[in-house]
This record gives structure tokens, sequence and C-alpha cells, in this order.
């Protein structure tokens, strides 16, 4: 029996991890489908390509068991192939070729035309910019640089993703206006470091030069600020955020840590004083300012009265948001030398610790807002509610507003103003007006 041609099977690309690898599938699914392919994300398909992730052992572990429950599906009989990309290829690629060879094909995070040569598909130079989004049409991630220059000892993003390289403005800004056409009214912008974004290309920090170009790009509403680092921060910056009004106010800066020794062996450039510093430097320039951040801990050293600095600080700042991971031991960084000596429950309980630290503030926060109106954009319907956001909000990590649907119709992907009326941890309640 003839079987189907390469050009008629349907390709399923699964993502898995942060931001930055839902912009690599959505550039790989453009060029698939530029190539006349059928391409589909996380559905059923002939052929699958995994975009991995390897940053911490949660990530490698999911990566690992979706490779796996492919690779059974495969000798089931129920897809073709399999290829793995993204970061845990990258980094793991001899270990996974030896322990999961049932896989066709391993490939890095720099391989998209060699994966795209084994998906009988050539890479397009002319489609720089294009995606086939998987967002919600109204919101996009921008990518504006790749890799990372920073030595973070915790972290092995450079060893998958090598050197930060910056985009240069006039592709993102071409790129912007291509998304703002198809219905785009939020960006995302996001990279390792978006602070670093600009010395490569331009010999200076260039975040600020960019959102001024952005802002300019007709139909763009709401442009959200993601991972910055807080060591040689653009203050430039902080005044576009003051005075655009397309730029949210709102910054993710993950700041790991407050304890000044952990800091210094973490190599983040920073300590405890300036740290606080540059906060305050943030609510000076943007009083109305949402600070998102977040921790690591149990990492090496990380003792009982470090971790009381440690809780101590988060009550002090009250951070509008906030998240917390354990500390993953990951060979060949800097601080895979340093003794693991924190065991994983306590790290655990550490966790626990600070987030319910987190929920008490962002409850008393909320209640703040109860009364107040906020412009909101609708992402969804869930049951009897329709699913909003403000500008201090990012999508699936933040708050989000809750405006009841029985008697009430909101366009998804359109803003409305909302009262609100009530407000819990994580959640507001409101009315539209």
């Amino acid at each position: 029996m003839r079987t189907k041609s390469v050009g008629k099977k349907k390709i399923n690309v699964v993502t898995l991890g942060c931001s930055k690898n839902v912009y690599d599938s959505e550039v790989l699914m453009s060029q698939l489908k530029a190539n006349g392919k059928e391409v589909v994300h996380e559905d059923k398909g002939d052929i699958v390509v995994i975009n991995t992730c390897g940053f911490i052992d949660n990530a490698k572990e999911e990566s690992i068991n979706t490779i796996l429950d492919y690779v059974e599906a495969k000798n089931r009989g129920e897809v073709e192939k399999v290829f793995v990309t993204g970061c845990l290829s990258e980094r793991y690629k001899p270990d996974l070729i030896r322990e999961i060879p049932d896989v066709d094909q391993y490939f890095g995070t720099r391989d998209l035309p060699i994966l795209l040569k084994h998906l009988g598909a050539d890479y397009k130079h002319e489609l720089v910019g294009e995606r086939l989004t998987t967002t919600p049409k109204h919101y996009a991630y921008l990518k504006i640089s790749e890799g990372c220059d920073r030595p973070c000892s915790f972290c092995a993003i450079p060893l998958m993703r090598g050197g930060h390289i910056s985009t240069p403005i006039e592709k993102l800004v071409s790129e912007a206006q291509k998304l703002a056409k198809k219905g785009t009214k939020e960006l995302i912008l996001i990279a390792q470091d978006l602070t670093y974004y600009g010395l490569d290309i331009y010999k200076k920090r260039a975040l600020g030069d960019l959102l001024k170009e952005l802002v300019k790009v007709e139909g763009i509403e709401w442009i959200r600020l993601h991972y910055a680092f807080p060591s040689g921060f653009p203050e430039d910056v902080l005044d576009i955020i003051r005075e655009e009004p397309k730029v949210c106010n709102y910054i993710d800066i993950p700041l790991q840590h407050i304890n000044s020794e952990l800091l210094k062996s973490m190599k983040r450039g920073t300590t405890h004083e300036k740290t606080d510093a540059l906060l305050g430097k943030f609510r000076e320039k943007v009083p109305d300012m949402a600070i998102r951040t977040t921790l690591i801990v149990g990492y090496p050293g990380e003792t009982e009265d470090i971790f009381q600095e440690l809780k101590d600080w988060v009550r002090e700042q009250k951070f509008d948001r906030l998240g917390c991971f354990t500390y993953s031991h990951e060979e060949n960084t800097g601080a895979y030398v340093l003794e693991d000596n924190i065991p994983q429950e306590i790290k655990e309980a550490r966790v626990e610790e600070i987030m319910e630290i987190q929920s008490q503030i962002s409850w008393e926060k909320n209640q703040e807002k109860i009364g107040k109106i906020y412009r909101c954009i609708f992402d969804r319907k869930e049951g009897n509610y329709f699913i909003g956001r403000t500008e201090y909000d990012s999508p699936d990590v933040d708050n989000t507003v809750l405006v009841s649907a029985e008697d009430t119709y909101i366009s998804i992907g359109e803003f409305a103003n909302v009262k609100i009326i009530s407000a819990e941890e994580f959640d507001l309640y409101g009315e539209l007006i």
C-alpha cells in the first residue's frame, strides 16, 4: 500500500517551557506553513516536533516524559516520526541519543534550517518576522534578543542558548507592524535579558530607543516588559514607561534573592543595598508601576538566617507579583561546584513560606482596588465569566479580572472599563461601566 507523501503529512508542534519557546515554535510553524505543510500546535499529527525546555529539573522531567509519550505513540503506530528540538536537546543531545534512541532526530536551539530540511521544507529568509501565533490573536510575544552574556552561577541558559544577540530595531518594528495588521493589540517584549538589548549591535543599551519606535506602530495599544536584569538597568526606560501611555506600568525583573553574600555567589552583580535603591528608583519615577519578580530559595549556603532576611525583605517590599522556585543543581553551571546542601523538602517548605507571605500581600493590595475603575483587555470566556486583565497583569502568570457573563457580553480581545466590586488573593471581580 502506498504511503502518503511527506508534503501531505500533518506536523504537530508541541511546545514546552517558557514564552521564548512559544516564540520559536511560532517561527517554525510559519516556515512550515509557507512551505505548504499542514501544521498544528499541540494537536494530532503524523509527525511530531517537540520543542523542549532544559532549564531546571522539573522542566527537564516534563520534557523527557513528553518525549517518551510520543515515542510510545510512534511504537504503537499512532505517529510516524518524532523530532526533538529546543533547550533540552541542545544541552543533552548525546545523552538523549543514547537513552532515547527511538527519536528520529535531535536538534539544537539554532538548528532551525536543518530541522526544516528533515521536515521536507526550506528555510525562507524573506519570512523573518513572520509567525503563526499560538496565543490569542490580540496579544503576542516579541523576542527582542537571543541568548545571554550574564554569568549567573545557577543558570544554564547560556549553555543552551548561547551568547546575547540583539535583533535590530527595524526588524522588530516590522514584525510588530505585521502582528498589528493581524489584530495584535498587546506586545509582550521577551528576552533572556531585556536590559542588555543593543549593547552588541549599537554599543549602548537601546531598550529605550526600541520602545520609542514600537509605540509608533498603529494598532498596538499595550507594550509590556518581561525579564529585565537588575544590574545596569537603563534608567531612561523608566521615563518612557511613565510618559508613554502605550507602555504598561509594569515590569518583570527577576531578582532571585536579596542576601548580598548569596547574590555575590550567584554572580548577579548587585547587593541588598543596590537592589533596594533600584526598586526605590522604580517607585519614585513610576509610582503606579506594578513590579513582578521571581526568587530562588534553597541555593547553596542559604542558612535559616539568610532565608529570614529574604522573608523580611518580601514583607517590606510588598511586590505586586511574585513567583518562587526551588534551586536546581545544574551541571556545568558555576554553582555546580558548590555543595547542594539544602534538602529538597526544606527548599519546598521555603517556597511555601514565601508564597504564603506573598498571598497575604496580594490580598491586601487587591482590597485596595475595590471601587476603582480599570481598563481591561479580555482574553477568554470560562464558564460564567469573561476573563480579563489590567495593564498591571501579564497573561497566565498574574491577576485576572472576572466579569459575569450571565447578563453581560464582552468581545474577546477587546478593551472595556471595569469597576472592581470584590477581590481575592489573585482574582478581581468587576462589572462593566
